[in-house]
Order: structure tokens, then C-alpha cells, then sequence
């Protein structure tokens, strides 16, 4: 039974830290350790940690560098022939864990798995909807279109994918505060010959925070385009060629962001330049046109109007995106 290292950086998440290091001592794949990386937090997160009394839990302490510092960290800590990462304000479902080691037992020839992930309120109650990537034949272009494991809390990878000659000692860029994990797998994508492959299940839920602030989706447009500064440094041709429709693309998911954290103005504004970008985001015209009209409703309409709908809105996607799960999993 192959062991599983998990890493968990911890900053500023003493709201949420204890529940997600229970989702992880739930799990059903029993040969794992956990590598928690107290990347210098000020707050009670490491000492919530301690309260778990379970020796495959182990706390590494740093400076604060940084999420992907921290992963690093770990990462280089790390005894497990696997390695899976999650977010401390996110949360894993039990058989996390077990149906990755599955996947990739099954499927040599990938080298990074990752779930679908469902949508969470503060108090970790589910939304009802998901984040639906595509799960095969994944090409750089469309990582740059789509960052598919869509969050820090969804990817499983060997350990063989981190010691390939071409990434051996390249991790996640620590200069990098968004996008890192778009940049890792990029970079696994490119140079390598691994796949990136997903699996039906939503296995990660991810947590939304309605109150952040607007201010951080900007920072996210701008570690897109360090990625593509970056990415151009080695794969210029691929660069030059899907630049506008990834930024379009980043300015439309970031909009539908501004959306669940209830800013109207930021969406509209953020659809504005994704429209003005690139004409490519119209190649999804249900998904442009919703994103859009929510958008536009959010910024006009009172709130208690638009949340009546955005209810109903909510409710039939929801249902439309279980059965699609429903429908994948049971063809696999």
C-alpha cells in the first residue's frame, strides 16, 4: 500500500484548519501522513493543530513566505510515494484519498489526478453546485483556458512527477501568490510527458468566502499574466498564440468570482475586458451569456430581488451538474 504525504499550509485559518485535518484523518485510504507547515501564523491555527492527537500529524515550522513556499516545504519533508495538497480552509470527503490512489494505480501514464470540487459557505454547508473541468486530454492551451483542478485542495500527484529530470528541484514558483498551481502543472504539461487527468467525483469541497476583496481577483489577472511571461520564457510559440483567449478566459472566471462574492460592479467591469480581450470566450456562449447576465442583474437589481433568483438560478444548475457527475461516474 503506497503512503500518501499531505500537505496543509497553515496561515490565518483558525477558523477552518481544525475541520479540514479531520476530513483528512476521515479518510478511508488509512497509509498517509500529514505535513502541516505553519508558515509563520500569527493567529491559533498550529495550536488547533496540536490538539489532534495522531502520529502520522506532523508540524513544520517557517517564516512566513507564502503559500507556495510553504508546499515546497512540504513537499521536501515529504516521505510518501504520493503527494496530495489541501488548502487549511478547504475540506476533503472521505474517500478522497482511496479513489486517487485508484486512479492513478489504473492510469500509469498519469502523473497528476485531480477531482471535481463542490462549492461551500463559511459554515461548510454545500451550495448545491460545482466546479465541472474537463477531465481528459488535457493540453497546455487548455490549461491556459482552464485551470482545471480549478483549486489548491484538488490534485494528487506521484512523487515520480516532482523527481522527472526535467522537474527535479522545480517546485511551485514561490514568487507566485496566485496561479502557482496553473504555472506547476504548465510547466508538468509541457516538459514532461506525465498527463493530467480527472476524475468524476467532486471530491474536494471548496470553500467560497462571500466578503473577499475584490482587490485579490486583480492580483490574480496579474499573476496570469507572470505565468504567461514566464511560460513564454520556454514555450514561446504556445504563448504567442493563446495569450489573449487566457486572459479572456481569466478575466471570465474571475468575474463569475466577483459574482459569488456579491460585488456587481467588479463582475460587470471584469466581463467588460474579457468581452473587449478576445471573441474566443463566445466558443462557450451558455456559460459567457450566464456569466453576463448575472453580472448585470447582480449590479442592477436590489439585492433581495436578485437573490430570489439567483436561488432558483442556483438550484437548476446544481441539479443539472449532479446528474452530469451522476452520469460520468457511472460510465467510468
Amino acid at each position: 500500500m503506497k503512503k500518501v504525504t499531505v500537505i496543509i499550509p497553515a496561515y490565518k485559518v483558525e477558523k477552518y484548519i481544525g475541520s479540514a485535518v479531520a476530513s483528512v484523518i476521515a479518510q478511508t485510504y488509512p497509509n498517509w501522513e500529514l505535513l502541516i507547515v505553519d508558515d509563520g501564523s500569527p493567529d491559533a491555527s498550529v495550536a488547533i493543530c496540536q490538539q489532534f492527537d495522531d502520529p502520522r500529524i506532523k508540524i513544520i515550522r517557517q517564516a512566513n513566505r507564502g503559500v507556495s513556499a510553504a508546499r515546497n516545504t512540504g513537499i521536501r519533508h515529504a516521505q510518501g510515494e504520493v503527494i496530495a495538497f489541501l488548502d487549511g480552509d478547504d475540506l476533503w470527503l472521505p474517500q478522497k484519498l482511496e479513489k486517487h490512489l485508484v486512479h492513478l494505480e489504473s492510469s500509469p501514464s498519469v502523473g497528476v489526478s485531480f477531482s471535481r470540487s463542490a462549492f461551500i459557505d463559511e459554515s461548510s454547508n454545500l451550495l448545491g453546485t460545482f466546479m465541472m473541468p474537463k477531465l481528459k486530454n488535457i493540453t497546455p492551451s487548455y490549461l491556459l483556458l482552464d485551470s482545471v483542478a480549478g483549486n489548491g485542495s484538488a490534485a494528487v500527484m506521484r512523487r515520480e512527477v516532482i523527481e522527472d529530470s526535467a522537474m527535479q528541484g522545480c517546485y511551485f514558483d514561490e514568487q507566485l501568490h496566485h496561479a502557482e498551481d496553473l504555472e506547476y502543472w504548465l510547466r508538468i504539461a509541457i516538459q514532461t510527458s506525465w498527463q493530467i487527468e480527472g476524475i468524476p467525483e467532486a471530491l474536494t469541497l471548496y470553500r467560497v468566502h462571500p466578503q473577499g476583496a475584490s482587490q485579490n481577483l486583480y492580483k490574480q489577472f496579474e499573476s496570469l499574466e507572470k505565468v504567461l511571461a514566464k511560460t513564454r520564457t520556454y514555450a514561446p510559440e504556445l504563448v504567442t498564440q493563446w495569450e489573449r483567449p487566457a486572459k479572456a478566459y481569466q478575466l471570465k472566471s474571475l468575474a463569475r468570482s466577483a459574482i459569488r462574492m456579491q460585488s456587481g460592479t467588479v463582475a460587470v467591469k471584469l466581463m467588460h475586458q474579457a468581452l473587449a480581450t478576445h471573441w474566443s470566450i463566445w466558443k462557450e456562449p451558455r456559460r459567457t451569456l450566464m456569466t453576463l447576465v448575472a453580472a448585470y442583474l447582480l449590479w442592477s437589481l436590489p439585492q433581495s430581488f436578485y437573490h430570489q433568483i439567483e436561488t432558483i438560478a442556483q438550484r437548476t444548475i446544481g441539479v443539472i451538474q449532479k446528474y452530469r457527475i451522476r452520469h460520468a461516474r457511472q460510465s467510468v
